[in-house]
């Protein structure tokens, strides 16, 4: 698993590439948790784009980092079907907004 970020704006964006699984879930949560504690004013957007398995472990994360993200926004984007379902079954995207990809605002586009 590889992990990338960029600020965009307002916004963190972590593109994760690779499996979210137990194997993962650790280093995965350390990363972000470094990005959140940096960040303490940008809200988190993780590209699921080239995630194409997730397990409870992975759930886990970003659960927790949902939990963690107190008055800030997490979403995810790019998110495959197969994933999707993992996520909808775990009742993720109620919590969760899940979008195709990210969307600019007028502060993003000038920040």
């Amino acid at each position: 698993m590889t992990i990338v970020h960029t600020i965009q704006g307002s916004r963190i964006l972590v593109a994760i590439h690779g499996d979210l699984d137990l194997p993962t879930a650790a280093p995965l949560r350390e990363a972000l948790d470094e990005l959140l504690d940096r960040y303490r004013d940008k809200g988190l957007v993780l590209d699921l784009s080239e995630v194409n398995f997730i397990d409870s472990s992975g759930l886990g994360v970003i659960l927790g980092r949902y939990k963690r993200m107190t008055g800030r926004p997490l979403s995810l984007i790019g998110v495959r079907p197969n994933v999707r379902a993992v996520l909808e079954l775990a009742g993720i995207t109620a919590i969760i907004p899940v979008a195709d990809a990210i969307r600019q605002t007028a502060k993003d586009q000038h920040a």
